[in-house]
């Protein structure tokens, strides 16, 4: 009987998260009913899409980094390349969005492996830089490559047609992009919590130690940079079609530069705590700081308060904010125990 409470117990523990994610994905579905309601702003909706689109991105970026122990300052180039291949795909081959959606994120994964093999040689600093230089090579190619890519003009895209008949319009394609962030979470629950999670794990502590366990290192950083690259595809995906339109100058190292901030601020191997990060990253400037009465007033002033804010977080919260709930919780225990004392002694007293 005690076995199978415990069983039960555990089986409640891993099903969990699901049901937070899901909830997560449900509570993100009303936004769009504010927006018709008039409630909300379109302009709101974007900037969450958005910050959406940079959670999914970051999610595999944190794989990568986080478990991995692998650095990559590539991550905007990739994610570039998902939205370029996807306008071309969809709008000029007239490929459905599916197929579109398929190969825009097999081809950087492609890509990725082969950034993997780099990684077989090179360590740290230098991998970074070999990161960059692809990530570059790749933002030259959307400028030269105009046939394909309309060079400094960008690349416009339409909102997904699923199926081949549904037309999905701006508030379905956010719903697209919850459902995606929602299964994403999932995904990156069950790899983390998994064997090969585990190998990632032992993989970013030491090489050595990693094949003295048996675990395979080219084959699990080549899976490492697909999954990374693979997340940051889709992401591309999502962005072109949501926002309609891309251009070269979108996707450069201060872009890689902000992704890598996410998953600092927010906390280095935490989902939720991704999420928090690409909020204080891409939200926090144009949902909060800009409608402030001075600094929104004054031009760049709310990214400059954004970045002052980051240094802090990392001064105060160096493991991310996802353990501020932690310390939150430990603030309200000793309060509970503080009013316990003071009632003991005062029935003392009396």
């Amino acid at each position: 009987m005690e076995k199978r409470e415990n069983k039960l117990l555990l089986a409640y523990k891993k099903s969990k998260p699901y049901s937070d994610y899901i909830s997560f994905g449900l509570l993100l579905c009303v936004l769009p009913i504010l927006v018709k309601a008039g409630v909300m702003k379109y302009s709101y909706l974007t900037i969450i899409a958005s910050i959406l689109i940079f959670s999914i991105v970051s999610l595999g970026l944190n794989l990568l980094v986080g478990y991995s122990g692998l650095v990559s300052l590539g991550t905007a180039g990739f994610m570039g390349l998902g939205t370029y291949l996807a306008a071309y795909l969809t709008a000029n081959l007239k490929l459905p969005f599916e197929l579109s959606l398929i190969i825009s994120v097999a081809v950087p994964m492609v890509i990725g492996i082969l950034t993997g093999l780099v990684s077989l040689r090179i360590e740290g600093y230098y991998l970074a830089i070999a990161t960059l230089a692809i990530s570059e090579i790749l933002r030259k190619v959307f400028v030269e490559f105009s046939a394909v890519t309309n060079g400094f003009s960008g690349k416009q895209a339409a909102y997904p047609i699923l199926l081949g008949f549904i037309k999905l319009d701006r508030n379905w394609s956010f719903v697209l992009i919850v459902v995606a962030l929602v299964l994403v979470m999932i995904i990156t629950h069950n790899i983390i919590n998994s064997y090969t999670g585990r190998a990632f794990l032992t993989m970013r502590g030491s090489d050595a130690a990693a094949q003295a366990m048996g675990i395979n290192l080219f084959k699990y950083r080549l899976l490492s940079f697909a999954i990374a690259v693979g997340y940051a595809g889709l992401g591309g995906v999502l962005y072109v079609h949501f926002i309609k339109y891309t251009y070269p100058n979108a996707w450069t190292l201060s872009l890689s530069l902000n992704i890598l901030a996410v998953i600092i601020i927010g906390g280095v191997r935490s989902i939720s705590g991704t999420v928090i990060g690409a909020f204080v990253v891409f939200g926090v400037p144009d949902l909060i700081l800009k409608r402030l009465p001075v600094i929104g007033a004054i031009d760049g002033m709310a990214y400059i308060f954004n970045g002052i804010l980051i240094i802090l977080v990392i001064l105060f919260y160096p493991h991310g904010l996802i353990n501020i709930r932690q310390d939150i919780n430990r603030l309200f225990k000793k309060i509970r125990n503080g009013k316990e004392k003071y009632s003991e002694q005062r029935s003392i007293k009396e």
